[in-house]
């Protein structure tokens, strides 16, 4: 009971240093930027990054069990070349597409259930290798370069318009997440993916169905995956193969840093969404940076290429925080012993 008390306690101090850093942020970039603060660039702030909230989201729980997902910004590249195939070459309605679309990305994720969870694989190494499988089907099947446009209005207001002066993806994006935080923190499945990330012989020993839930993380993260790329599509108005390329990383930074342990078994949703909010702000931010000059060079010139930096180092510090965490722990545990 001390020692979930004291985890429980140190989560809650990682999300407060989180929104520390959110309002950090937030100042610097109005102080620093263009039209930050206006209620046009947080609602693009939003807009913008809605997919990566939904893969950060999704990818909670597969990395509560230890595992990792590699191939969701792939598999959303397959997913969104499927659905402009259905609505523009079989002329489907969008909203059955989008049915079709998400039911794809769940095969999809079916996938790599079956390899990691039916064959006891390594989820690094079966979603490196159905990263680069996906990714080839939907190069296949664009023949590299081919892209549906022309989509209806009605779909393109999907990525595009506003419910009462939310953007009208962050709705999906809602709907989604208290239906994860719900299956993470209010249910046995919830609390099995951390038994199964502290220790997965232990768990299935305790009786606890592993390879059925392990299998429904990587398909959930698969279906969602599939709606981040309808998403996409009604936002960009273009289905094309490269979509969500990058997506992996970016949703994998977003959870690692909102506290949830890499090594499986600690985390939890709101967390992720924290760390979504916050590299959302640290994009957008670096897009607005006025042009200051420091030592003859445009600051803003720099600051857009620093993108994906920020976001590596990000994603490095945060796992060192987790091993170095890890270590603290274990020696504590030692001393007590």
């Amino acid at each position: 009971m001390k020692q979930t008390g004291s985890i429980k306690a140190l989560l809650v101090k990682h999300e407060m240093i989180l929104l520390w850093v959110i309002a950090v942020e937030v100042i610097l970039f109005q102080v620093l930027g263009q039209n930050f603060l206006t209620a046009g660039n947080v609602s693009n702030i939003f807009r913008h990054s809605a997919e990566i909230g939904l893969l950060a989201l999704v990818m909670t729980p597969v990395i509560l069990t230890g595992g990792i997902d590699l191939s969701v910004g792939s598999l959303m590249g397959l997913c969104a070349v499927v659905f402009g195939m259905l609505v523009k070459v079989y002329g489907l309605d969008p909203l059955v597409a989008a049915g079709l679309t998400v039911l794809v990305g769940a095969l999809g994720g079916g996938l790599n259930a079956g390899l990691v969870a039916g064959m006891g694989l390594r989820p690094l190494i079966v979603t490196l290798g159905t990263f680069s499988l996906f990714r080839g089907l939907a190069e296949a099947l664009t023949h590299g370069s081919k892209s549906y446009s022309g989509f209806s209005d009605g779909f393109l207001a999907l990525g595009n318009s506003d419910i009462l002066g939310v953007p009208a993806q962050i709705w999906i994006v809602l709907v989604v997440g208290i239906v994860i935080w719900f299956l993470v923190h209010h249910t046995t499945y919830g609390r099995s993916l951390r038994a199964i990330g502290y220790g997965e012989e232990g768990a299935r020993y305790a009786g606890l169905p592993v390879k059925r839930n392990i299998s429904i993380t990587y398909v959930m993260a698969g279906a969602v995956a599939g709606l981040a790329a309808v998403i996409l599509v009604s936002r960009l108005g273009e289905a094309r193969a490269n979509a969500g390329m990058g997506y992996e990383l970016l949703a994998i930074t977003a959870v690692v840093l909102g506290g949830v342990s890499i090594f499986g078994g600690a985390g939890n949703v709101s967390g992720a969404v924290l760390g979504w909010i916050a590299l959302a702000i640290l994009n957008n931010g670096l897009t607005r940076i006025s042009d200051y000059e420091i030592l003859g060079e445009k600051v803003s010139s720099v600051a857009r290429e620093l993108s994906g930096l920020l976001t590596g180092l990000l994603l490095i510090a945060a796992l060192a925080l987790a091993i170095c965490m890890k270590m603290l722990a274990a020696k504590r545990s030692a001393k007590q012993t």
